[in-house]
């Protein structure tokens, strides 16, 4: 263990994090999603919320900056999403600007060019989300 690292951050997701460069990446999906499908590059994080992991990542990445740097899957249509998902996940990242919703086959398509893809145990309908990488700050 690491200090000041959340003990949801494995070494594996820990090394994909610093591994990632400006405007890639990383999938946080529910434990639905068909990650192995989409991706040469998946983490396993069985057991652990998506919430959960979000606010341990989130002290570790800059959010992009120059884009919208949060996406989440749109519901289909006649399908709704559950409200409390998105404002979890806000209240996770400590986020409050926009967050795109993308129709479910374009999502895919967005999942197959991310960086890596994080398979959480999350069990939330549409509790799929995507956060593109910034540029961390210079002291």
């Amino acid at each position: 263990m690491l200090k000041g690292i959340s003990p949801v951050v494995s070494p594996e997701l820990l090394k994909v994090l610093a591994e990632m460069g400006h405007g890639d990446e990383i999938v946080i999906s529910d434990a639905h999603f068909p990650g192995h499908t989409m991706n040469s590059r998946v983490v396993r994080a069985d057991g652990v919320g998506a919430t959960q992991l979000l606010a341990g990542i989130i002290p570790l990445l800059e959010l992009d900056s120059y884009a919208t740097p949060v996406v989440m899957m749109a519901a289909v249509e006649g399908d709704e999403p559950d409200p409390a998902v998105e404002e979890k996940y806000r209240e996770a990242l400590g986020y409050d600007g926009e967050i795109e919703r993308m129709e479910r086959y374009s999502f895919y398509e967005r999942a197959e060019k991310a960086y890596a893809i994080v398979v959480s145990g999350e069990t939330a309908k549409y509790g799929n989300i995507i956060l593109k990488k910034g540029v961390t700050p210079t002291c």
